[in-house]
């Protein structure tokens, strides 16, 4: 399996990972997780645990993205070095995103976002053969 592949496996994971850093300060704002009715207590939520939640709500929106980039490229140029690079940027700049989301950087947080982005529609430049 090509590395963009296995970013996949990792882009699906991470709306999880961010998910249960979101639990652990839950458990710890409001000391207990309350299984029955989590989105309501989610939603009460405050400060890094809110944060936590929002970055795995948008890791999941950009799995949308993401995935359908890769696998395009990987169809239509599945020896490209450069589709590599850029899967992996994006991961890159997707977990640094997660981490300064949660310790409320915004601006550096917004720069991976975009620049995520960016990787994303180069990657479909790479498929389309124009880079």
């Amino acid at each position: 399996m090509t590395l963009p592949l296995w970013t996949l496996l990792v882009a699906g994971v991470l709306p999880y990972v961010w998910a249960t850093v979101g639990s652990l300060y839950r458990k710890r704002e409001f000391g207990n997780i309350d299984n029955s009715h989590p989105r309501l207590q989610q939603s009460k939520q405050t400060g890094a645990g809110a944060r936590a939640h929002a970055a795995s709500q948008n890791a999941f929106e950009v799995l949308g993205v993401y995935a359908p980039a890769v696998l395009v490229a990987h169809l239509l140029a599945p020896a490209s070095e450069l589709s590599a690079r850029l899967a992996l940027g994006w991961v890159v700049f997707r977990v640094a995103h997660g981490v300064l989301y949660i310790t409320n950087q915004a601006t550096a947080r917004s720069v991976c976002f975009g620049l995520a982005n960016v990787c994303v529609v180069l990657l479909y430049l790479v498929a389309a053969h124009l880079l």
